[in-house]
C-alpha cells in the first residue's frame, strides 16, 4: 500500500509549493521510497526542484483546464509500488477543477479501492487571506470526509488568529478534529534574517542539504541548518507518520 498526499488549497502563496518540497526531503532523509507530481498549469514551482525528479503533469487543452488530462495522474498515482510515499502539488488555478473532478468520479475512492491511502494537506496563512483559506477547509472537510487531513499552519502573512481564537479553537477545527491526521505548526522566524534567507533559498529551488552546502554565507548556511532541523523536528512531533 503506498499513501497519496494531496496538497490543496485555492489560494495561492500561502506555500503549497513548500510543503510539498519539505514533505518530500523529509520522506527522502528517512529512506522512504517518494514520488512528486506536479499538475499546476501556471507555475509548476515543485517541478522546478530538479533533484527531486518530479513528474510535471499537464492538464491543459486548448488554453483551458481539460479534466479528462487529470486521469493519467490518477493512473501513476494508482500503479505506486507499495511503502510509497506519492506527493501531488495542485496549483490554486487547478484546484476547483480538480476537485469537482475528484469528486464527480469518486477519484479518492477508487485510490483506495487500489490499495492506498489518501491524504489531503492544507496550508493555512495568517492575515487577510485567513477566513478564505478556512473557509476552503472546512468545504474539503464537508465534500472528502473519508479523507484524513493535515493542516499546515503558516504564520508568515501573520498568526493564525480570529476572534482572539488560536486554530485549535476555530470552529472549523473543534466540528472535525476527528479527521485531522496531523495540525503542523510551522515557525514565525525573523523576516530580516531566518525568513529573507529561506525566501532566498526556496527561490533556488534546491534542497536543503544542498543550501546548506552551497548557498550563501557561513551565517546563511548556518540559518539553513537550524531551519531544517526544526522542520523535521515538528514533523516528527506531529505523528503524521
Amino acid at each position: 500500500m503506498g499513501t497519496i498526499h494531496f496538497l490543496m488549497q485555492g489560494k495561492g502563496g500561502v506555500g503549497k509549493s513548500f510543503v510539498a518540497s519539505v514533505l518530500f526531503q523529509y520522506f527522502q532523509k528517512r529512506g522512504v521510497k517518494v514520488q512528486g507530481f506536479d499538475i499546476d498549469p501556471v507555475n509548476k514551482t515543485f517541478a522546478g526542484y530538479k533533484e527531486f525528479g518530479v513528474t510535471p503533469v499537464d492538464i491543459m487543452s486548448d488554453n483551458d483546464i481539460n479534466r479528462y488530462l487529470f486521469d493519467r495522474l490518477i493512473s501513476l498515482l494508482a500503479e505506486l509500488p507499495d511503502e510509497t510515499q506519492a506527493i501531488v502539488d495542485n496549483g490554486a488555478s487547478s484546484f476547483v477543477s480538480f476537485c469537482a473532478y475528484a469528486k464527480d468520479e469518486n477519484i479518492f475512492g477508487l485510490l483506495k479501492s487500489a490499495g492506498h491511502e489518501v491524504v489531503l494537506h492544507m496550508p493555512v496563512t495568517g492575515g487577510q487571506p485567513l477566513p478564505e483559506t478556512i473557509l476552503t477547509m472546512n468545504s474539503l472537510l464537508l465534500n472528502f470526509p473519508d479523507c484524513p487531513m493535515v493542516a499546515w499552519l503558516n504564520p508568515k502573512d501573520g498568526p493564525i488568529t480570529m476572534n482572539g481564537r488560536d486554530f485549535y479553537g476555530f470552529v472549523v477545527y473543534q466540528e472535525h478534529q476527528d479527521k485531522f491526521r496531523a495540525v503542523i505548526e510551522l515557525p514565525a522566524y525573523r523576516h530580516e534574517t531566518y525568513f529573507r534567507d529561506l525566501t532566498e533559498h526556496l527561490a533556488q529551488k534546491c534542497s536543503f542539504d544542498y543550501g546548506i552546502k552551497y548557498h550563501g554565507t557561513i551565517v546563511t548556511k548556518s540559518r539553513l541548518f537550524h531551519i531544517w532541523k526544526d522542520l523535521e523536528e515538528i514533523i516528527d512531533r506531529s505523528g503524521l507518520i
